[in-house]
C-alpha cells in the first residue's frame, strides 16, 4: 500500500526524524492559510499523488511570497500529472502539501528495502542526491554504499556511521545523520514498510539532516496489524477494480492487454500471463482467485475482469487443488449468465472434480470453449481475440 508524502513525513515526525514543517491543502484557500502559517519566506507547493516524477512534470513549485503560493495552487490543483510512473493517462491532484523553504547545502539519498537475495533489510546510501536510483545505478554504481542489517540487532550506530561517512556526509553533521537513518530503520520495521526511500536527504544551513521528500510503501500482508496506516489510504489514488477486489479478498492488478485472465495461485497466475504473451497476446490483469474461493467469489471475480472495457476474451485457467473445479465451473455459468457475456470464454480445468467441472460447462448451454492444457487455452483465446 501506498501512502502520500506528507502521509509519511508525519510517521518520520512521530519517530523524531527530521523533516521540514508543512501542511496540507485541498483547496487554494486552504493553501494560502497554509503558507502564511508556516511564515517562512520561501515556501514549497508539492502535488500530492501515488507517483514519482512529480517535479519534472511540474507538479512541485518553489513560491517567494503568498501571492505566487496561490498561483501555484490554482495551477497544480485538479491538474493531471503524467510522469514516468503514473503511465500516459496521469493522475489528478486533489490535494497539495504546502511546505516551509529550506537552506540546502548538499543534497544525498537514503533508501530502506528489503533484499530477497539475503533475506534481510538492506539500507542503501548515495551522494547522488535528488536523482533517481536506477539512473545512479546504471551510471555510477560505486557511489552507491550498502549495510545489510541483522534482523536480530537491527541496524547498527556503527552501520550507520559507516554509511554516512561513505556518502561524504559534513564530519560536523555525521552524528544528526545516524540519528536520522536509525529513526528511519525503526519506522521501516515497525511500520511493516515495503520501501523507504529518502530523496533527496538534505543538509542545511543551519546544521540539520532532514528529510525533503519521502515515499514509504507499506507490506498489503501486514495491513491486519497495522490499523494506524490502514486509516492512510486514499482510495482516489487506486484502480477502482483492485479495491473492488480486496473487498473480496481477491489478489487482482489491472494490466494494459486485452485478455482478462482468472487463474487460481500466484506462480500459475504469472505463468499464464507469461504463456498469453508466448503466443502473441496481451494479458489484461492479473487475477489471483486463492485456493478457498467460493462460487460467489469467482462470480465477483468475473465481473471485475468484465468491468475493464478493454477486455476482449477471458481465459480462465484453473489447477484444482484445494479449489474444486466444479466451484468454479458453477462460478463462471452464474456469471455468465448475469452478465450476458458477449466476448470469447475459454476455460481450462484440471485437478479436483474435473469431470464434474467440465459436465457444469458442457450442460450450460454457454458459447464456452475448452481448453486441454494451459498452452492450448493461450493459444485458444489468442486466436479468438485477434479474430
Amino acid at each position: 500500500m501506498n501512502i502520500h508524502e506528507y502521509q509519511g513525513k508525519e510517521i518520520l515526525r512521530s519517530y523524531g526524524v527530521a523533516v521540514p514543517n508543512g501542511k496540507v491543502a485541498y483547496s487554494v484557500d486552504e493553501a494560502v492559510e497554509a503558507a502564511k502559517s508556516l511564515g517562512t519566506a520561501v515556501t514549497v507547493v508539492k502535488a500530492q499523488i501515488h507517483a514519482g516524477g512529480r517535479g519534472k512534470a511540474g507538479g512541485v513549485k518553489v513560491a517567494k511570497n503568498l501571492d505566487e503560493v496561490r498561483t501555484y495552487a490554482k495551477e497544480i490543483l485538479g491538474k493531471t500529472l503524467v510522469t514516468h510512473q503514473t503511465g500516459p493517462e496521469g493522475k489528478e491532484v486533489k490535494r497539495l502539501l504546502i511546505e516551509e523553504g529550506c537552506d540546502i547545502k548538499s543534497e544525498y539519498y537514503i533508501g530502506l528495502v528489503v533484499d530477497r537475495a539475503t533475506d534481510r533489510i538492506v539500507m542503501m546510501g548515495s551522494e547522488e542526491g535528488g536523482t533517481e536510483i536506477e539512473e545512479v545505478a546504471e551510471k555510477t554504481p560505486e557511489k552507491i554504499f550498502k549495510e545489510v542489517v541483522d534482523p536480530i540487532v537491527g541496524l547498527m550506530p556503527y552501520q550507520a556511521r559507516r554509511l554516512a561517512f561513505n556518502i561524504n556526509i559534513p564530519k560536523e553533521l555525521v552524528r544528526e545523520a545516524v540519528k536520522f537513518m536509525m529513526g528511519l530503520y525503526q519506522v521501516f520495521a515497525d511500520k511493516d514498510c515495503s520501501i523507504a526511500e529518502i530523496n533527496p536527504l538534505v543538509t542545511t544551513g543551519d546544521g540539520k539532516v532532514m528529510a525533503l521528500d519521502a515515499k514509504l510503501n507499506f507490506d498489503s500482508n501486514a495491513l491486519y496489524r497495522q490499523k494506524d496506516i490502514l486509516e492512510y489510504r486514499d482510495l482516489d489514488e487506486e484502480d477502482p477494480k483492485e479495491i473492488e477486489a480486496s473487498k473480496f479478498d481477491l489478489s487482482y492488478i489491472s494490466l494494459d492487454g486485452n485478455i482478462g485472465c482468472m487463474v487460481n495461485g500466484a506462480g500459475l497466475a504469472m505463468a499464464t500471463m507469461d504463456i498469453i504473451k508466448h503466443y502473441n497476446g496481451d494479458p489484461a490483469n492479473f487475477l489471483d482467485v486463492g485456493g478457498g474461493a467460493t462460487k460467489e467469489k469467482v462470480t465477483e471475480a468475473f465481473k471485475i475482469i468484465l468491468s475493464d472495457e478493454n477486455v476482449k476474451g477471458i481465459y480462465v485457467n484453473i489447477f484444482g487443488g484445494i479449489m474444486k473445479c466444479d466451484v468454479i465451473a458453477e462460478g463462471v455459468v452464474a456469471a455468465t449468465k448475469e452478465v450476458g457475456l458477449e466476448i470469447p470464454l475459454v476455460v481450462r480445468l484440471e485437478g479436483t472434480n474435473v469431470d464434474l467441472g467440465k459436465k457444469i460447462l458442457q450442460e450450460s448451454g454457454l458459447d464456452i470453449t475448452a481448453a486441454d492444457s494451459m498452452a492450448d487455452g493461450a493459444e485458444k483465446i489468442v486466436s479468438l481475440v485477434k479474430a
